[in-house]
């Protein structure tokens, strides 16, 4: 490929990692990038670094690697997320990531050890998505984590009330609502909010997580943000900017 000359046609990539049970039926494979609608003023490009998201005057890409220093112990094991979804007693536990945006947070828990579904329904998120676990399967220092994460193109609730198996931890975190403050650190944000919307209906989401029946459920909210659809977690791990509420579900009768 001429790395001057963008291509836009569609690259699809060996999945890595294999579905748990009830996934595999959901997958409806990838879309053709020339098939997939863009807003006005957005555009794909593939090149030798990869696919990127352009548009007003900025890029967006999936990029693994930069997660490398988080993905290092003691970091690892300090990340509030990899505290909050940890289960005990579960050898090879399993998480369903049911709004997995580029996949960083999946990449986190997998590489902590966990077996995760991502999920994305919008088909632009889940482009880049699918071709960064593409390249980043190549990578030696990530080739391990990135085989215990499978890729689902659909929507998350919807993959949660198709699983023939309760899965150990469902993460959730739904988009933001928009800030006021719009500065320079978040404007990369602003593409991802030109495809996608924040979370219309949070009863329906965190339902479907609950009715998936998982030993728990984690949610990433910002720091001073409600609950979730107003449940109460059971409890919950601060940090400086957002904090992971942790819902363990009454145990089934």
């Amino acid at each position: 490929m001429d790395a001057s000359k963008p291509s836009y046609v569609s690259a699809t990539p060996e999945e890595p990692g294999q579905a748990p049970s009830g996934v595999a039926s959901l997958c409806g494979g990838p879309l053709p990038l020339e098939s997939i609608a863009l807003p006005d003023g957005l555009e794909l490009r593939c090149d030798d670094r990869g696919l990127t998201l352009v548009g007003d005057g900025l890029e967006l890409r999936g990029d693994f690697t930069r997660m490398l220093p988080r993905l290092r112990q003691p970091n690892l094991s300090r990340e509030l997320l990899v505290r909050a979804a940890r289960v005990k007693g579960v050898a090879h536990p399993m998480a369903v990531d049911a709004t997995a945006g580029l996949g960083e947070d999946s990449l986190l828990l997998a590489a902590a050890g966990f077996t995760v579904v991502l999920c994305e329904r919008d088909p632009v998120i889940a482009a880049l998505l699918r071709d960064a676990l593409s390249r980043a399967a190549e990578q030696p220092l990530l080739a391990e984590a990135v085989s215990r994460m499978q890729l689902v193109e659909g929507d998350g609730a919807a993959v949660l009330g198709g699983l023939e198996q309760a899965p150990d931890v469902v993460y959730l975190d739904p988009m933001f609502p928009e800030r006021r403050k719009r500065g320079a650190t978040n404007k990369k944000l602003q593409l991802f909010q030109r495809l996608e919307s924040p979370c219309e209906d949070e009863a329906a989401l965190m339902n479907a997580a609950l009715d998936a029946h998982p030993r728990k459920v984690v949610v990433k909210r910002p720091l001073k943000g409600p609950y979730l659809a107003g449940i109460k977690p059971s409890s919950s791990l601060a940090g400086k900017v957002v904090r992971y509420d942790i819902v363990v579900p009454a145990p089934s009768r």
